[in-house]
């Protein structure tokens, strides 16, 4: 196992909150953190069929089992249960008490947000990030390499082949999940969705055209797209605009949270493949705004991820909006730095400024070496989390709460 950064935040918040939940992907790490950085705590999964009975049938019981407090794993399954640890919380308030766990973003959150509102932080742990993926004794050393491998801790624990973890992730994947989110009956019609989603990151999605390609209609489309979005499979990145008269254009970008899988639903089987491959552009910049996504989200700051282009065809790939400063970004796959890297960050930098907003203006690309120039810094790909990617005022605040920036 390897240190995760989300640690640092999950000791902080459980000095704060009778609760903690933890969510994010299947086989993102939850359970591993959770245990580590509660060592002493009793652990209990409500994945068992017997365990989730008793949790469901005699909540009163089972958290009497529990009186001073337990990591509860899959809880999600037993969402009745949260009613009854409100009560539990409410008459025994101790910070950091219960730790739960759970995968489906979707049912756990709305049975969070309605029983435990007010008692509990809820913190997102994403398979690792670059600096994360470092520690492994055998992580990827080159740009390809990283992409085409992904993220998920176990392919780099145990030194999985990407090609085989993957292809099992997938099919467990839509057997498992999406049948008990959306009971997807034509399994091979989403399978194919996934792929069609796959050839998507990076790019602006019409959802209309995407539920052609895939045979479906535009509502089943919204509907899928939400489930990937909830299962951590992909996010939305909003398009911004300084006000609502702008003529901006409002169609969000998709990004997949992991290249490997990005790069698995689309056929590429190894990392020469990827470097020669008519997308690489497009898995790069979504793995620049993963990469940007998890340092965020790790440190329990909101993503307040989005891009830019308007009417006159000013594109810039990713905005940061958080607060008193917005972080600018381009992603550029190419190995040499170009003069047109630049251009759109100092167009729209000049636009925030006439606004009276302060920017932040980055090129992150996939050479070796950085620049700090009068009006970017340029980071070569490896040191994408040398930034830590939060506003002065967030780290202030992270330093104040008693989380450190990750290292």
């Amino acid at each position: 196992m390897i240190n995760r950064d989300l640690g640092r935040t999950l000791r902080a918040v459980a000095r704060l909150y009778p609760v903690v939940t933890v969510t994010g992907p299947r086989q993102s790490g939850k359970t591993t953190l959770c245990k580590a950085i509660f060592p002493r705590k009793p652990y209990v999964s409500l994945e068992a069929l017997d365990v989730r009975d008793f949790a469901a049938v005699d909540p009163r019981g089972f958290l009497a089992e529990y009186r001073r407090g337990a990591v509860i794993d899959e809880v999600q399954n037993a969402p009745g249960l949260l009613s009854y640890l409100q009560v539990d919380v409410d008459e025994n308030p101790v910070p950091g008490r219960f730790v739960l766990t759970g995968s489906q973003h979707l049912g756990l959150s709305a049975a969070v947000s309605q029983s435990l509102a007010g008692r509990t932080a809820i913190l997102y742990l994403l398979p690792p990030g670059l600096n994360e993926l470092e520690r492994f004794p055998a992580a990827p050393s080159s740009l390809w390499d990283t992409l085409f491998a992904g993220a998920y801790p176990r392919i780099h624990d145990r030194r999985i082949p990407p090609v085989r973890w993957l292809s099992d992730y997938v099919s467990t994947y839509v057997q498992r999940d999406v049948r008990a989110l959306l009971r997807v009956t034509e399994l091979s019609t989403f399978a194919t969705f996934l792929k069609l989603c796959a050839a998507r990151t990076g790019q602006e999605v019409n959802l209309s055209a995407l539920g052609s390609d895939a045979g479906i209609t535009h509502d089943t489309a919204r509907a899928w797209l939400s489930v990937l979005e909830a299962s951590f499979i992909c996010f939305r990145a909003p398009a911004w605009h300084v006000n609502v008269t702008s003529q901006a254009v409002k169609a969000p970008k998709l990004h997949f949270f992991d290249s490997g899988l990005a790069c698995h639903l689309l056929g590429i089987r190894d990392p020469g493949q990827l470097a020669h491959h008519p997308l690489r552009g497009a898995l790069f910049e979504s793995w620049v705004a993963s990469e940007i996504f998890k340092a965020r989200a790790h440190r329990g700051l909101e993503p307040a991820l989005y891009h830019y282009r308007d009417a006159k065809r000013l594109e810039v790939d990713l905005l940061v909006n958080a607060g008193e400063v917005a972080l600018l970004v381009e992603a550029k796959s190419a190995q040499t730095i170009a003069p047109d890297f630049f251009g759109s960050l100092d167009k729209l930098s000049a636009l925030l400024t006439a606004i009276g907003r302060a920017s932040r203006a980055y090129v992150v690309y996939g050479g070796a070496s950085g620049q700090r120039r009068a009006k970017a810094q340029v980071l070569p790909w490896h040191e994408i989390a040398s930034v830590g990617w939060a506003t002065p005022a967030e780290q202030a605040a992270s330093r104040a709460s008693g989380v450190r920036a990750p290292r």
